[in-house]
């Protein structure tokens, strides 16, 4: 059943069809259609940030090399993309999953118990694992944090990257069929 704002809107753009379809997915709810470009979320649905992505000025120094997700504990950890699993145990007491991506990008997954082993090729939206609570600084009931790492030609530096970057997310905007 469509909603009363819905139905008000087709009527009075006279009941275009592409008009339609456009809100037809949008009524459909977030998640419904497929995700664009390389990279998808790790986490379904499409979760809260928590806390973004902060640049250290060198690699040594503070920083947040990656972005907190709001989650659930035990909830589903999925590849954010294409490639093959280069770790999966604890680091430092928490459990970590990295996928290595074609170009030399790394992303890494935390505190997250894998379900994948080290040499497991994956696809976009391949489970990888779940989370588990306990990430320090979450102010929710549990994160998962996303980072994302290239290695760059210059004498092999590592340069963390926003994860959030790799998403290809454009809003769907309705626009008026007359100027």
């Amino acid at each position: 059943m469509l909603r009363e704002p819905v139905r008000r809107l087709i009527q009075r753009v006279g009941g275009s069809a592409v008009c339609l379809v456009l809100v037809l997915v949008a009524e459909a709810g977030p998640g419904w259609a497929a995700e664009a470009g390389d990279f998808g979320w790790p986490l379904r649905p499409k979760p809260s940030v928590e806390k973004r992505f902060d640049k250290p000025e060198r690699n040594w120094l503070p920083g947040h090399r990656g972005v907190d997700l709001g989650a659930t504990e035990g909830q589903l950890v999925f590849a954010a993309g294409d490639g093959v699993v280069m770790f999966a145990g604890v680091v430092a007491d928490k459990p970590v999953v990295s996928i290595d991506h074609p170009g030399g990008l790394r992303t890494t997954y935390e505190p997250v118990q894998a379900r994948v082993a080290v040499g497991d090729r994956v696809v976009r939206g391949t489970p990888i694992g779940t989370v588990v609570a306990g990430h320090e600084g979450c102010p929710v009931a549990a994160c998962l944090h996303w980072g994302a790492r290239r290695e760059s030609g210059e004498h092999n530096r590592r340069e963390y990257v926003d994860p959030l970057g790799l998403l290809h997310e454009v809003p769907i905007r309705l626009k008026p069929l007359e100027p």
